[in-house]
């Protein structure tokens, strides 16, 4: 582990070679969800491969790869435009290691965004879904190993993985700018296939409501650096066991970029609110 806190260390060095401004606030955007970009006074934008340490996505469309730092509502802020995932063949290390940028970098909030299927039949495609808790099933953890407490305690509590606060606040907004959001608790699997039909009633049963591949790793990552996180997700599909129909990726990112819209204005209102 402290192989990782000078990789850490190392990447820190190279972004702040490039740019002054210091973010407080963390954001990385999902499949299909990159618009918010366009939103930001850019002050820096460095490409994964050009980072030490970060991995480069190797799902074709769906993530840019981009680092960038600049301000969104009057706030500083580092946005990572796209992620890596666990199903590509990287470790949960390799998946997380920008967020533990991000904190040395400065910042003590983070906002984790991605694509889901909803199990729920009261969320339909293209639903905003604030993440009121999860149900880890990826059969990894990014903590497992020795401890650097440089980094983070070794049993961090997760009794409160997405902040309580931040989801009242972006409720608000959510209410003031007339944007439907729901909340629901969600459940990551491995990937990259997606569920059977028993597979999707198996995960209803235990209590989540919609289904994704990422954002848990990222959030148990931040809550062991000590940040305060929100989660939002856009519904591209209902995975609904009794009339499941095959799912065209095409149309899911067709989906989220539609969503995408709302999700941006509801960011952009949440920190100017702050």
């Amino acid at each position: 582990m402290s192989g990782l806190y000078d990789d850490i260390r190392e990447s820190v060095s190279y972004i702040k070679k490039r740019v002054k401004i210091r973010p407080t606030y963390g954001i990385v955007l999902g499949s299909g969800l990159g618009g918010l970009v366009g939103k930001i006074d850019v002050k820096a934008k460095m490409p994964y491969g050009e980072i030490p340490g970060f991995s480069v996505s190797t799902v074709e469309g769906l993530h840019a790869g981009n680092l960038i730092i600049g301000r969104l509502s009057g706030k500083r802020v580092v946005v990572m435009e796209g992620r890596v995932h666990y199903y590509e063949g990287y470790s949960m290390k390799d998946i997380t290691f920008p967020i533990r940028v991000m904190k040395a970098l400065g910042v003590t909030s983070l906002i984790l965004t991605s694509a889901v299927g909803a199990m729920n039949p009261h969320l339909t495609p293209g639903a905003l879904v604030v993440i009121t808790d999860h149900i880890n099933l990826m059969g990894d953890n990014p903590l497992i190993g020795t401890n650097d407490e440089r980094l983070g305690p070794r049993f961090p509590d997760m009794s409160m993985p997405y902040n309580r606060n931040y989801i009242l606040r972006i409720e608000k907004a959510a209410l003031d700018l007339k944007i439907p959001l729901k909340r629901g608790v969600l459940v990551a699997v491995a990937g990259p296939n997606l569920e059977t039909a028993a597979e999707y009633r198996f995960l209803r049963r235990i209590g989540a409501d919609i289904v994704g591949m990422s954002i848990i790793p990222e959030n148990i990552v931040a809550i062991h650096s000590g940040m305060k996180v929100l989660g939002i997700s856009i519904v591209t599909d209902q995975a609904l066991p009794d009339c499941l129909k095959p799912v065209d990726i095409k149309e899911i990112v067709k989906v989220a970029k539609q969503g995408e819209k709302k999700l941006r204005e509801l960011i952009s209102e949440f920190l100017r609110r702050f």
